[in-house]
């Protein structure tokens, strides 16, 4: 690891605000410290807590935390060089609504009691295009995310990819979870308000290439059957910055077909 990795470490190991717990930290403490305790013993209020998962450098998660003094915000990323930025510059606007923990996503329920999340944002995933269990808006997903959020919570995924937009709304409407807001073009839809203009440089990066950005929100009920839908998604067409035929945001309706057997 080098030098610059390793101060950003030691730096956040000294911010209060900060929890960094691999699962090897959490098997070796027998458990989380503040897994039902988050309201009563660190935000010392209980205003609703909101999660943004895989928040890289944090800046959503600090952009929030600043337009909603009124909630709670924690982001939660594994890449604890990146999330160094978000936590730094949280720590110099002298906020107190926000908080950051370096754990994997599949550990959820190891840091959350049931009901004890109102939220959960996921902007600019990869989208697991071969990995169905990896997406992060998948049915298993849905499912982990149950055990944490309060009955009908709601979820946000903000995306550049024309797949996991279109998966995620089709997941959605199979298993009937009330959805909130759609669209395919954020920005020129009339639906973007304070918190949906925030934008991360990840995200200001496709702006620039010329790409739209697609949002969508839902509730997910605390009960009821959920299933993956049976259909194949036509892939994208770009995959990073370096590489790859860039898919134009007139063009971006990805063929569903049923799924073969």
């Amino acid at each position: 690891m080098g030098k610059n990795k390793l101060r950003k470490f030691s730096e956040m190991e000294q911010l209060p605000f900060v929890f960094q717990y691999p699962f090897a930290r959490l098997k070796a403490e027998g458990g989380f410290p503040l897994r039902g305790r988050w309201h009563s013993d660190f935000f010392h209020n209980d205003n609703p807590i909101v999660l943004e998962l895989g928040c890289g450098k944090g800046e959503y998660t600090v952009g929030l935390a600043q337009a909603h003094p009124e909630r709670n915000y924690i982001g939660i990323d594994i890449k604890g060089a990146r999330m160094w930025t978000g936590a730094t510059r949280a720590r110099d606007l002298g906020l107190t609504n926000v908080a950051f923990l370096r754990t994997d996503i599949e550990l959820l329920p190891e840091f959350f009691a049931e009901g004890e999340v109102a939220e959960i944002w996921i902007t600019f995933p990869d989208p697991q295009m071969k990995k169905t269990r990896k997406r992060l808006t998948s049915v298993r997903f849905m499912e982990l995310y149950r055990r944490v959020l309060e009955p009908g919570g709601i979820i946000n995924l903000k995306t550049d990819s024309p797949f996991l937009y279109t998966y995620t709304s089709i997941m959605a409407d199979h298993n009937s979870l009330p959805v909130e807001v759609r669209t395919d073009d954020l920005y020129h839809s009339g639906a973007e308000n304070e918190i949906l203009r925030i934008r991360t440089f990840y995200e200001q990066q496709w702006l620039d290439r010329g790409l739209t950005i697609k949002y969508i929100s839902f509730r997910l009920p605390a009960e009821g059957n959920l299933e993956e839908p049976e259909v194949e998604i036509e892939h994208d067409t770009y995959r990073s910055f370096s590489r790859g035929e860039l898919q134009m945001p007139q063009i971006c309706n990805p063929k569903v077909t049923p799924k073969k057997s």
